[in-house]
This record gives structure tokens, C-alpha cells and sequence, in this order.
């Protein structure tokens, strides 16, 4: 009888808890996807009033759902999301283990060579070059720009950045003439579309320091600061004043200062404040 027994399914022994009820007769358990574009509105709100606790409690909350409810593409979102935050947070063991993550989930759904999957190498190869292993990183953004280059149109930002961010590894590995050719190629990209100024005064702000890096303060003087002046130009322009241009402001802040423009810096600092503040 034990034996006998032993050989029965579920199924032989258990009844459904109602007539119409037939999840325990599926091998595999459903999904419960998470609601992920509504997840993203809500962190780009705390985002732009600056809310970085409430935004992380937002991601690991979701995040908990989506393993719960075994939802790996929502799990794949949100990891590309935490692997990013961590590293603006300069949390170095969190943000690689997201990265990490991230690319497992990429490579269980098949997506590794879709442009989802090159945001993923994207976003793990800048997590290796911001906690100071760009040579690490360079392979990582090699795929992420065979796919891009393969699947995007030639305007779509998504390629500007990942030619900045690739950019600063190379720049960080001696490999200057590849870096600036491409810094130029991320500013082509951003030009052919109206509303990237901030993000063309980023990559002229890049270039001032690449000079800095291959040619020394002395002689890269001019080169510097004609990038810097581009850089302003850009973002004094016309454009909204939202929590990108406020994110923007801040991180291009301490470059001008370095370079000696301090009050453009405490200007862009300013402007941030009282953006988060209208928020």
C-alpha cells in the first residue's frame, strides 16, 4: 500500500478548492506580474523631490512582490533600477549585486540581445567602472554597443549615454582618442533631437576633463575651457526646470567649481534647491 502510494500525483490525492479551481493541476505556479509602469512613476516623483529614502523603501518593497509573485521580467526592471541607485549612493556591494542579478535575469528571459537587455550591460558595466574597474567594464559596454548600434535609430539618447559612459572607462584605461571620438559621437546623437541640452552640457563637461587627463591642466587650458563655456551655454538654456535639469545642475556643479568657476557652480547648485523645493 505504502508503494502503491508512493506513485500517486498530487492530483490523485487532493481536491480542488472549488469546482473551476485548477491551479494545482499546472506544473508550473502563475506569474503575478507587478504593476512596473506604475512603479517607475512613483520613483520618478521621489526622484524629483529628491526623496531618496522613500525611493529605495519603493524599489525593495516591489522587488519582494516581484520575487513573490515570481514575476522575473518585473524582478529584471527593478534590479536595472536598484543596480543604478546603489551606485549613486556610492554603495558598492548592493549595486553589483543588483548588476549581477540583473544580467542572470536577462539571460533566464532571453533578452541578453535585445536593446532591454543591452540597458542591463549598459548599467553593469557603468556599476564596474564607477566603483573603479573600468577594464572590467569595457567588455560589458562593447555588447551593450553592438546591440544598441544594431537596434536603435541613430537619434535615440539611449545611445548618447552609453557612449558617455563608455567613454569615461576609456578615459579611466588611457584610451583618450577613443574616448573623444566617442564624446563627439554621443554629442551628434543628442543635437539631432530638441531637449537634450543638459545632457550635451554633461558630455562637454566629460571632454574638459578627458583634456585635463591626457594633456595636464597647463596645456589643456584652452581645450577646457572652451568646453566649459560650451557647457554653460547649454545649460542656460531655455528648457524645463524639472527634476532632470535639477539632477543635471548638481552633478555638473562641483566641475565648474574645480575648474575655478565658482559662482556658475553655487548658480547650478542654487537652481536644483529650488526645484526640489517647488517638488
Amino acid at each position: 500500500m505504502k508503494d502503491d502510494f508512493a506513485k500517486l500525483e498530487r492530483e490523485d490525492y487532493t481536491d480542488p478548492q472549488c469546482p473551476f479551481c485548477t491551479d494545482q493541476y499546472e506544473k508550473e505556479p502563475k506569474v503575478r506580474p507587478i504593476p512596473t509602469a506604475r512603479v517607475l512613476e512613483k520613483l520618478d516623483e521621489f526622484f524629483g523631490r529628491n526623496d531618496y529614502t522613500g525611493a529605495e523603501r519603493l524599489l525593495l518593497y516591489w522587488l519582494n512582490e516581484a520575487q513573490l509573485g515570481q514575476d522575473m521580467r518585473g524582478e529584471f526592471q527593478l534590479r536595472n533600477e536598484l543596480m543604478g541607485f546603489y551606485r549613486k549612493q556610492g554603495n558598492r556591494s548592493a549595486a553589483i549585486e543588483n548588476a549581477d542579478r540583473a544580467l542572470e535575469l536577462a539571460g533566464a528571459l532571453g533578452i541578453l540581445d535585445s536593446a532591454a537587455g543591452a540597458t542591463a550591460l549598459l548599467n553593469a558595466a557603468t556599476v564596474r567602472k564607477a566603483f573603479g574597474m573600468p577594464a572590467e567594464a569595457i567588455p560589458l559596454f562593447e555588447r551593450a554597443r553592438a546591440v544598441y548600434e544594431s537596434e536603435l535609430k541613430t537619434d535615440d539618447p539611449r545611445l548618447a549615454g552609453l557612449y558617455n559612459n563608455m567613454s569615461l572607462a576609456l578615459v579611466d584605461l588611457g584610451r583618450f582618442p577613443e574616448a573623444r571620438s566617442l564624446y563627439q559621437k554621443a554629442i551628434s546623437v543628442l543635437s539631432a533631437s530638441d531637449g537634450n541640452e543638459p545632457e550635451i552640457a554633461v558630455t562637454y563637461l566629460n571632454l574638459a576633463n578627458l583634456e585635463e587627463a591626457e594633456k595636464g591642466l597647463e596645456s589643456g587650458a584652452e581645450a577646457i575651457e572652451n568646453d566649459l563655456e560650451t557647457a554653460k551655454r547649454y545649460l542656460n538654456a531655455p528648457q524645463p526646470q524639472n527634476g532632470n535639469y535639477a539632477f543635471v545642475c548638481e552633478k555638473c556643479a562641483p566641475t565648474f567649481d574645480y575648474y575655478g568657476h565658482f559662482a556658475f557652480a553655487a548658480e547650478l547648485t542654487e537652481r536644483a534647491k529650488r526645484i526640489y523645493e517647488r517638488a
